[in-house]
Parts: C-alpha cells; structure tokens; sequence
C-alpha cells in the first residue's frame, strides 16, 4: 500500500483515537484499502495500541480479530485466512539480530503477505525499505498513530 494511500486514513499530524475501538478502526480501514501485501513497524511503548491496531487489520483483511492476541512471548502469530494472510511479530524480547533468522523473518519478507511487526524500530536495518512505519504516542486518555518518515 503506497504511503499516499495510508495518509488518506492518517493524517499528516496524526489520528487521534480516543477509545481502543477507535485504534481498531484505524487498522481496520487500513486493512479493508490493503491492494497487496506490506510490511509494517509498529513502534511506541506498551499499551499505546498497537496490538488493537492489529486487531482492527486483521479484521480489515477478513480475518477473524477475536484470534488476534499479542506475540510477545510467542514472537509470531499467523492468521493465514483473510484476503491477504497477516503474520503479526513482536521483536520486543530479542537480542539480536541474528534471533530474526530463528523467527523466520526472511522467509516472511519473501512471502506476499502482511506483516505487522511491533517494536520493528528495535531491528530497523533488517526490515525492507519500502516499509511502513507507524508510531503510536499515549496523549492522556488517548492515542494518537502517525506515520513515521
């Protein structure tokens, strides 16, 4: 999905989402425009969204969000059942970058899938350049995601 497609749904200064649902949203409206596959970091500390995002995405894509779950400790969670399979990681708990060949990183990229990748900025040489990155605050009681250059 080109980045000028993505600034339709997130604005230059960002998309407040003031509720959990709100988030879902966001990654549901990204995952109904989805065309074909891309890779996404997702970056910003715990609990600012970016699981619920993912949630929304994958329901976006046609896949069921109720499955959608954290990989923290399982580190990759696929759900090969929507118009485009996701595989969803968290490179939070990995220490290097060599660990990215054990969680089969590789071998995803080479894939026409959508990844969503949480704490991608911890390993940001390994991912494609064409990645999309997105960065999500914690402003109060809300949230906001921007897209990151």
């Amino acid at each position: 999905m080109p980045i000028l497609q993505i600034n339709k749904i997130i604005p230059e200064e960002g998309l407040l989402c003031a509720t959990e649902q709100d988030t879902h949203q966001a990654g549901f409206h990204i995952g109904t425009a989805l065309v074909g596959p891309v890779t996404m970091s997702l970056t910003g500390p715990l609990g600012a969204g970016k699981t619920a995002f993912v949630r929304g995405l994958a329901d976006g894509l046609g896949c069921d969000p109720a499955q959608v779950s954290s990989p923290t400790f399982a580190l990759v969670h696929e759900y090969p059942n929507g118009r485009w399979p996701l595989v969803h990681m968290d490179l939070y708990r990995l220490q290097s970058a060599a660990e990215l060949v054990g969680i089969g990183l590789e071998d995803y990229l080479a894939e026409p899938l959508v990844i969503a990748i949480e704490w991608g900025e911890r390993f940001e040489e390994e991912l494609p350049s064409d990645t999309i990155r997105l960065h999500f605050h914690i402003e109060s009681d809300a949230r906001r995601i921007t897209i990151k250059p």
